[in-house]
Order: structure tokens, then C-alpha cells, then sequence
């Protein structure tokens, strides 16, 4: 007797994100093994990322052989004016389009790690081992914090800056990691007299010994974070009477940057994982897992091989959060519009793209500094070019992992993509020996029907948007068979919709 044709049908494919933690046959299927190149779209969807489009056109001339621009911020003055400015190949630079030298005469840089800061009408850069620098729309020009007209005391030289509770403050020096200084009040020049002052924390710690990395403010406390321990202060409104609110042991962050806020939260980067600072709150201890539960093990081998800046970057458009390693040229992406069900977040990966710094300006559009100068999360191209979009699904058994499967045929539904090639995969028993089959999307979007050879189907939404239902006949057999689907992204966006896989089951092996 014929055997039943059996099914999986797999609804949105990749909407749980990448998990590489768990064993593979023991996730469910909107899981998914590889998903790069692309977000989780606000339908819950795998879909192309966007591209970049370089703004920048004289970047090539002043970048020369530098890795290109490090860091960046935009300055919008009270009243109104916005000026860009961005570091790279040990220089300051003013504007987009065009990068003009601002680097203030007879001033040395060197590197382009700067932490950018705008405050009381004023742009503040802060670098470890150089004197901090200041923009104002007032002079127009960058100057030493020294220089400034209102400046008092010795300027503090920290790595790490933060804008809040109306001062600025100020650590991570080179042979200070436990000291913060802060400003006086509403004036980020000034560090003597008035309500200046300084705390030294080297008894606060809660493992006994740490080093500042990086400062935040979050529900009106000071957060400080070592680098294996939290310390967080309240009352940082007056920091005469601050008190320690709390402590936290055995999670910290790895760097700077490498920590964003999302308005409800504290998102960072300890040696554990990507997490949430108020989930550490309430866990007071390492994570079993958190925010990257999922890809936990990927990231922190990406964090032991990294020798640049680890960044992380909160765009509220897009509604992601971005974990970018520099210079091995990866970039988790965290999904935050629909966390699962333990708390963690969809997370995809993003190649190709490189990117050296991110940033979001007033209009909340994403800038990333790249190579060639400052570009724009914008389009379906990397700065013209295609990139390629990746989907791979953990092997399946079909319930039964003794029982040979063969395979007869994937019904794979997209969404857009006119004139895309769509290359399916699929392979059996752990194999990386795929078997593909490609076919191009419609181009127009008027409804067509038995266009190609394996009899698509084509339907369109209010003239709009393409939903391609593609039959393909599959062969081969295994005990566990997975599949992928890769396209290059060439302008235009492409979304997964929907695949049905069908398979006789047979024999036991």
C-alpha cells in the first residue's frame, strides 16, 4: 500500500531568528539555522535588510588608506542649525557630502575612537589620552576644550562621557579606571569651582576590584558599568549627596559602545551574552540567557576573536538593535518589536555590509560610517551593489528521524522581489551538499499565471506587492532533510512568506 504524503508547512520562516544554541532536531521550525542579509519585518517575516548608499563623495581623497570613518554624531543647535561630524584617518571632519577637514590646528589625533556628545547647545568629543574637543554653532569651528572662551581646570582626558542629570561626566582614564569626574552644572567646559567634583568608587565594587568602562543613565539613576560588575547610584541630580542604590556581581560590559539605550531599557554586552539590564536587576547573578539566548555560543566566540571596537546601536525606526564587530565585519541584529516568549530577541545576521560606526540623526534616519566616508541605511544595495540573502532551516525529521524521507516537493511562497533569482536548497542528513534549483520572480506587477516551468502561480496585493506561490519537484532521500533559499538582493525588497514541504515516508533504517 502507498505511503500517506506527509507535510510540514512552515509559516514565516525564520520569525523565531537564528538559534544555533539549542540541538537541531529539537527546535520547532520557525527557528532558523542561518538567516543573514536580512531583519524579521514588522509582518513577523524574514526579509531583506537594507542596503547602504555612501553620501560622502570626496571620501577616497581624505579617508586615503584609513579604515574610514570610526565614529560620528550629529549636532543640532538651539536654534535649529545641524552640522555633522564624524572621525576618521585621525582627523575631524565637518558635513556628509562633503568632508571637510575641522580638526583644530596644531592639534595631534591619535585614533579615531571618539565618544561624540551633545549637550547644552554644545558637541562634546571624548577620546582616552587627548585633550576633549567642542563644537558650537556659535564659532562654527572645532576647538580644544582649553581654548573654549568659558573654559575652568584641567580638562579630564576620559574615554567615556555621558550627558545627564544637566552636567557632563567624565571616566576611564589611562591610569585611572575607578574615578568619575562631572562638570558643573549646565557647563560642560567648566571643571573647576561651582559643583564640580569627582567620586572615586574603588571601594564600591562589589568583586572587590573593577574597571569603569562605560556610564549610562537610566530611570534617574547613574549607571556605571565595570567590566565584571554594575554599580548604580541615585540622586545623580546632586552628585554632593549621591548614594549607592545598588550592586551587581559577575556581569559587566565589554566596552564603550558596546552598551545602548532603547528608552525602556539598557541593552549591553557582557562576556555571557547580550543583555538587559533590567532582567539582571531582577536576576542579580550571570544569565542563564538572555536578550541573545539563542546565539549565545556564536557571539562569544565573536567577542574572543575581535580585535576592534565591539558596538552596539538602537535605531527606533527600524526597530532593531544592532551588535556590529568591527573588524571581523559581522552584525547581529536584534528585533525588538516581538521579543519570545523567555524574553530573548529574533536575532539575524547581517555580512557584507562592513560597517564602522552607526548613528541616528534628528529625522531618525541610520548613518553608518564605512570605508569610503558616511553613508545611509537606505535602498536595496550595498552602495550599488547586490548582496546576498540567506535562509537555511534546521534539519527535519517529519516526527520520525528512523523512517527515510523522499522528498516530492516544496511549495515556497515569497513576497515582492519582481525580477529576483530565488535559488531553493535543499539537502539531506546533515549534508552540506545542497541540491538547487533556481527560477526568476515575475518582473511587472500585473497578474500573470503558468508563467514559468514549474507552473507559479503569481497574485498581487492592491497593484503593489508580488506573492509568488512556487511549485518545485524535489528528489534524493534521508532520514532528516533541510532546506534554504538564497536570492541576491539587487534594488528591490524580498520577504519569506510560506514553505510546504512534502515527503513520503518509507522504510526504517
Amino acid at each position: 500500500m502507498a505511503q500517506q504524503l506527509q507535510s510540514i508547512t512552515i509559516t514565516a520562516p525564520g520569525f523565531a531568528g537564528i538559534n544555533t544554541q539549542d540541538a537541531p532536531l529539537a527546535q520547532e521550525p520557525s527557528f532558523a539555522a542561518v538567516a543573514d542579509n536580512c531583519v524579521i519585518d514588522k509582518e513577523g517575516r524574514v526579509a531583506s535588510r537594507k542596503g547602504y548608499a555612501v553620501l560622502t563623495t570626496n571620501g577616497p581623497a581624505v579617508l586615503g588608506s584609513s579604515d574610514g570613518i570610526e565614529s560620528m554624531g550629529e549636532f543640532v543647535a538651539e536654534d535649529g542649525d545641524v552640522t555633522f561630524l564624524s572621525a576618521g584617518n585621525n582627523k575631524i571632519f565637518k558635513g556628509t557630502t562633503t568632508l571637510v577637514d575641522a580638526t583644530p590646528s596644531s592639534y595631534t589625533i591619535a585614533a579615531n575612537n571618539w565618544k561624540f556628545v551633545s549637550f547644552n547647545d554644545h558637541m562634546f568629543m571624548f577620546q582616552r589620552g587627548q585633550e576633549p574637543l567642542l563644537y558650537s554653532d556659535h564659532a562654527g569651528t572645532v576647538e580644544t576644550m582649553s581654548a573654549h572662551a568659558h573654559s575652568t581646570g584641567t580638562p579630564p582626558q576620559g574615554n567615556e562621557c555621558l550627558a545627564a542629570f544637566g552636567r557632563l561626566w567624565v571616566a576611564d582614564f589611562t591610569n585611572d579606571k575607578s574615578t568619575i569626574y562631572w562638570s558643573d552644572l549646565l557647563n560642560g567646559t567648566h571643571w573647576s569651582g561651582g559643583s564640580t567634583g569627582s567620586i572615586d568608587i574603588t571601594k564600591v565594587w562589589p568583586t572587590g576590584y573593577d574597571t569603569i568602562v562605560a556610564l549610562a543613565a537610566h530611570n534617574g539613576f547613574l549607571v556605571i558599568f565595570g567590566r565584571s560588575s554594575i554599580v548604580i547610584y541615585s540622586g545623580a541630580d546632586d552628585p554632593a549627596t549621591m548614594t549607592l542604590s545598588d550592586t551587581i556581581s559577575n556581569v559587566g560590559c565589554v566596552s564603550r559602545d558596546a552598551v545602548v539605550s532603547t528608552g525602556k531599557d539598557l541593552i549591553f554586552l557582557d562576556d555571557s551574552g547580550v543583555r538587559s539590564l533590567a532582567r539582571t536587576i531582577q536576576e542579580k547573578s550571570a544569565p542563564i540567557g538572555d536578550i541573545s539566548k539563542n546565539v549565545n555560543n556564536d557571539i562569544k566566540s565573536l567577542f574572543i576573536a575581535e580585535t576592534g571596537n565591539i558596538s552596539m546601536h538602537y535605531s527606533p525606526r527600524e526597530a532593531f538593535v544592532l551588535l556590529n564587530f568591527q573588524e571581523l565585519g559581522v552584525v547581529y541584529c536584534f528585533d525588538t518589536r516581538f521579543p519570545l516568549q523567555d524574553g530573548s530577541y529574533r536575532a539575524t545576521t547581517w555580512s557584507h555590509i562592513n560597517p564602522l560606526c552607526f548613528t541616528t540623526i534628528s529625522t531618525e534616519a541610520l548613518y553608518i560610517g564605512s570605508k569610503t566616508g558616511v553613508a545611509s541605511y537606505s535602498g536595496f544595495t550595498d552602495n550599488t551593489t547586490g548582496y546576498l540573502l540567506s535562509y537555511f532551516s534546521h534539519p527535519l525529521s517529519f516526527g520520525d528521524t528512523s523512517k527515510l524521507k523522499f522528498l516530492k516537493k516544496i511549495n515556497l511562497i515569497t513576497f515582492d522581489g519582481a525580477e529576483a533569482t530565488v535559488v531553493l536548497n535543499w539537502a539531506y542528513d546533515y549534508s552540506g551538499a545542497y541540491t538547487k534549483q533556481a527560477y526568476i520572480l515575475p518582473k511587472s506587477n500585473v497578474g500573470q499565471y503558468n508563467i514559468s516551468e514549474f507552473n507559479t502561480e503569481a497574485e498581487y496585493s492592491s497593484s503593489i506587492a508580488l506573492i509568488n506561490r512556487q511549485k518545485i519537484n524535489t528528489s534524493g532521500q534521508g532520514t532528516v532533510v533541510a532546506v534554504g533559499v538564497e536570492t541576491t538582493v539587487e534594488g528591490k525588497t524580498i520577504a519569506l512568506q510560506e514553505i510546504n514541504i512534502h515527503a513520503l515516508l518509507g522504510r526504517i533504517v
